[in-house]
């Protein structure tokens, strides 16, 4: 694809951002599809976030991306948010309609589509996720409005959790609850699936559990993490012979999902195989 004077930018807003293969995914898809749109990455420190989304109508950009640290944050910039996200509370995908900025969340939904290709179901499951964020928001309520049993929140503190479980509690019939507990032997004997949604293993030599922690049922282990594709808790899992989610999958997944918020186009099994290759090689 050829940039220009007709080629609109899309955006990642977040901190940091020098890790994100979403350029790969999307300037692949744009040229796939001949959008003559072009994917940059804007690192954004906190007190600069209202006016980079102000620079959104500025520049006439179809959309941006949003993700670690600015998820939550960014919603009460946006002019309107759709309702998937406003329950969340995070929005990662922003759409630019004629200088009217929508706010969506597909962050769950990609997750969610994650389990399902590896031939999971979800109804009545026990879910433990560490983290309380925005990607655990999102996942959280998705995997909630798909009726697993319990999802148990594990965080540092218990403040933003607590928001998360009484959210849940109140609108859907899954339980939740949380605590600042260090996930145990027993914890992993009792679930069914582990997610790690937080940003330990990004750019660390740390896993968010003991290491030294042996399982022995089959609980499935996801980290949305996919840089390094191989984190510490994809490697315990393995040393623990138990079937694993990259977050390259949650990556492409919810990617796609946005791709179709700007486009109207629905990429394919071809374009998620193509991407996943992109990045195996990278």
């Amino acid at each position: 694809m050829e940039i220009n004077s007709m080629t609109k930018i899309i955006g990642l807003l977040g901190h940091p951002v020098k890790h994100s293969f979403s350029p790969q995914i999307h300037n692949y898809l744009f040229n796939k599809y001949k959008q003559n749109n072009v994917y940059c990455c804007f690192d954004i420190a906190e007190n600069k976030l209202e006016e980079s989304v102000e620079s959104i109508k500025t520049l006439d950009m179809t959309g941006c991306n949003v993700t670690i640290p600015h998820k939550v944050n960014i919603i009460k910039h946006l002019d309107e948010i759709d309702n998937n996200a406003d329950l969340i509370g995070a929005v990662n995908t922003i759409k630019n309609d004629n200088g009217i900025l929508r706010g969506f969340n597909t962050d769950g939904l990609g997750f969610v589509k994650s389990i399902l290709d590896k031939g999971y179901t979800l109804e009545n499951k026990k879910i433990i996720i560490l983290g309380a964020g925005g990607a655990c928001r999102s996942i959280a309520i998705e995997l909630a409005s798909r009726g697993v049993l319990s999802i148990d929140i594990r965080n540092r503190s218990t403040d933003k959790a607590s928001e998360i479980v009484n959210i849940i509690n109140n609108n859907f019939a899954s339980k939740a609850l949380c605590s600042t507990k260090s996930i145990d032997d027993d914890d992993l004997y009792d679930a069914d699936i582990l997610i790690n949604t937080t940003p330990i293993g990004m750019e660390s030599d740390t896993c968010p559990i003991d290491e030294s922690i042996v399982v022995n049922n089959r609980v499935l282990v996801c980290d949305i993490v996919y840089k390094p594709h191989n984190t510490h808790l994809i490697k315990w899992a393995n040393k623990n012979n138990l079937d694993v989610v990259y977050g390259i999958d949650m990556l492409i997944n919810q990617a796609i999902h946005a791709f179709y918020i700007w486009s109207g186009i629905s990429a394919n099994e071809d374009d998620k195989n193509h991407i996943r290759d992109l990045y195996i090689k990278k």
